[in-house]
């Protein structure tokens, strides 16, 4: 139980940063130096900035100007305090018990976690500004590939699966001259790559189609969009990292003992 109320606080931390980092992406500032109000650039204590809790403390609003704080900010860090927890469940059900991990456990829980994070910060920037960050996905593909490639994923499988990834967005990219989807797509394809390997790859591509096709669908007959509408394509690629993080292997045998391959 205290590994999770761990996690869960470490979620909440990590949550918090990621705000300030999307933010701080977007500004074209140095992710160095206290955090300030968005809204009326004072600087913001120690004690107002502490996750969740500030918030609620604060009723929401800014100590100084009184201003909203927007509600992504406690959005963020309780879901990826959740999603921290979730990955420690994944890793127990895995590996076992804490006590007995060892330092493979300890290379998955990192991968997941810095797919969470980054994928978080996907989500935010392109839900925002429509902006993809390469700062966030390089890096993030970088340590994915190389804790993938220390737990002893087939090379072959990685180099397949990112080039899918990535690949698969460059032809569109290519063919539409990015009318369809953005060049961050595209880094973002080459994260999910590097992260999942074949054949995992092609869940977490389908399901972000099918979110988004869903997502926009509804927005169209609430009158929210119209039929040429661009969508934030990157918020369905991070919600579908997470979810084929933790049930892409079952759709996968799923989908196999379907069309009776398993």
């Amino acid at each position: 139980m205290l590994l999770y109320i761990l996690s869960v606080i470490f979620g909440l931390l990590i949550g918090s940063f990621l705000n300030c980092l999307a933010w701080r992406l977007y500004k074209n500032e140095s992710i160095g130096g206290r955090s300030y109000c968005p809204k009326c650039s004072a600087m913001i204590a120690w004690y107002d900035n502490i996750p969740l809790l500030s918030f609620l403390l604060l009723r929401g609003r800014c100590r100084h100007c009184q201003k909203k704080i927007s509600w992504q900010y406690p959005l963020v860090e309780v879901a990826t305090a959740i999603l921290f927890a979730l990955a420690v469940v994944r890793i127990v059900g895995l590996y076992g018990s804490f006590e007995i991990w060892g330092i493979e456990a300890l290379v998955t829980l990192l991968r997941d976690w810095m797919l969470i994070a980054s994928v978080m910060v996907v989500f935010i920037t392109d839900a925002r500004w429509y902006l993809i960050f390469f700062e966030v996905t390089i890096p993030a593909a970088v340590v994915v590939l190389l804790c993938n490639a220390f737990l002893g994923a087939p090379w072959q499988s990685l180099l397949l699966s990112a080039t899918i990834g990535s690949g698969f967005f460059l032809l569109q990219y290519i063919v539409s001259k990015g009318r369809w989807i953005g060049e961050g797509d595209i880094w973002m394809g080459l994260l999910l790559g590097a992260a999942f390997g074949w054949p995992l790859i092609l869940p977490a591509i389908f399901i972000a189609y099918l979110l988004g096709a869903l997502v926009g669908i509804i927005l169209i007959c609430l009158g929210k969009k119209h039929w040429s509408a661009i969508l934030p394509f990157g918020t369905f690629l991070a919600t579908s990292s997470v979810i084929t993080l933790f049930y892409g292997e079952i759709i996968v045998r799923w989908y196999l003992h379907l069309i009776g391959l398993n």
